[in-house]
């Protein structure tokens, strides 16, 4: 039975690939975080990336018209900070923030993080993030895709739907996972542990 169990789950590994639902959250470096807590980052629970994790501190993020209190950050701390939102919240708090890929921050609008110690203003780094399949080399091997490349993907999900312009991201410090936001999982009706098929 758990040889049948196996090779169940490793013929699903070369076809599928887990979708994870992405909520609005907050990037900070080292001197943001002081300026904010008083302190570093410290981690609560591991993320699905190895040596990513959900911090114990939670931010307000403050925009144009309105604000979201209670949001998620992100560690461990980076060289520039980033916000990740929805196009949902980008309405509520005013600001039209552009669809970018992680770390590509040039350009972006700025906000205000509010944290029990301080306020940092952000000159930009607000962002829309593009849906994307982070992959290990061996499994981007087996999908027959590279890293950087473009693709389709096929969610097989209560509400099924076809996501075109989804980035390919490949390395072995990755996890196999396709991210999506809030948006894009309600739309497609996403529940824990859906998987999805990347398309030819």
């Amino acid at each position: 039975m758990r040889q049948i169990e196996a090779l169940t789950e490793q013929l699903a590994r070369r076809l599928f690939v887990e979708l994870e639902a992405s909520g609005r959250h907050v990037h900070v470096t080292k001197e943001e975080a002081d300026a904010l807590f008083g302190h570093p980052l410290t981690p609560k629970r591991p993320l699905s990336q190895p040596g990513q994790y959900l911090a114990n501190e939670r931010v307000t993020v403050i925009g144009p018209k309105g604000q979201f209190e209670n949001v998620a950050v992100l560690g461990p701390e980076r060289k520039e900070a980033q916000v990740e939102i929805s196009l949902t919240d980008g309405r509520t708090l005013g600001i039209d923030a552009p669809v970018r890929l992680s770390g590509d921050v040039s350009g972006t609008p700025g906000v205000t993080l509010a944290g029990p110690k301080g306020t940092v203003k952000l000159r930009q780094g607000v962002m829309i993030a593009q849906r994307h399949i982070h992959l290990t080399p061996e499994d981007a091997r087996n999908f027959g895709v590279k890293d950087k490349q473009v693709v389709k993907l096929r969610t097989f999900t209560a509400r099924p739907v076809t996501f075109e312009n989804v980035a390919v991201r490949v390395s072995p410090d990755f996890a196999s996972y396709v991210h999506l936001d809030y948006d894009e999982a309600n739309a497609c009706g996403f529940a824990k542990g859906d998987l999805g098929r990347i398309l030819p």
